[in-house]
C-alpha cells in the first residue's frame, strides 16, 4: 500500500477458546471476508495460557499444522503488529488452560470512504463500535415500544 493510498480502519479481535479447543471452523469465514475485499489480515497470533498461568504467543509458522492449517490459506500481510506486551495483556484475559486467536484486520471496504474524507479536508471526530448483543437488545427495546 502506497503512502497516498487510504488505509481503512484497523481492528483487533480476540477470540477465546476455553480449554484450548481450536477448530478451523472460523478460518473459511475469515477467508470469505478477505476474498470479497471486506477485510485484509494484518496480523494473526495464537495465544495460550497454561494451567500454571504462563502466557505464550505463537505465529502461524510456530503452531502445529493441525491447528494452523486452515489459517495458512488466509491471504494477507500477517506479521509483527502485535507486540509482546499485547500478547501478555491478551493472555491475562484467558483462564488457565485456555487459548485465543488474536486477529488484526483492516476494513478494506472503507478505503474509498477514508480517501474521500481526507480529500474533502474532513476530519473524523469520533468512531466507535457496538457489539451485536448490545445492538440487538436496543433494537428489541425499540420494537417493543411500538
Amino acid at each position: 500500500m502506497g503512502q497516498d493510498e487510504a488505509l481503512g480502519p484497523v481492528e483487533l479481535a480476540v477470540i477465546g477458546f476455553p480449554g484450548s479447543q481450536f477448530t478451523g471452523e472460523i478460518a473459511p469465514a475469515i477467508a470469505d471476508l478477505v476474498a470479497n475485499g471486506t477485510v485484509s489480515i494484518l496480523d494473526l497470533l495464537f495465544i495460550t495460557r497454561d494451567d500454571d498461568g504462563t502466557v505464550a504467543g505463537f505465529e502461524l509458522t510456530e503452531v502445529d499444522d493441525e491447528i494452523a492449517g486452515p489459517y495458512l490459506e488466509l491471504e494477507g500481510e500477517a506479521g509483527a503488529l502485535l507486540s509482546e506486551d499485547d500478547m501478555q495483556a491478551i493472555g491475562e484475559l484467558l483462564e488457565p488452560g485456555s487459548s485465543a486467536l488474536a486477529i488484526v484486520w483492516e476494513n478494506t471496504w472503507a478505503r474509498s470512504l477514508v480517501g474521500a474524507i481526507r480529500n474533502s479536508q474532513g476530519v473524523l471526530l469520533a468512531h466507535d463500535r457496538m457489539d451485536a448483543a448490545t445492538v440487538a437488545e436496543a433494537l428489541a427495546a425499540v420494537g417493543s415500544e411500538d
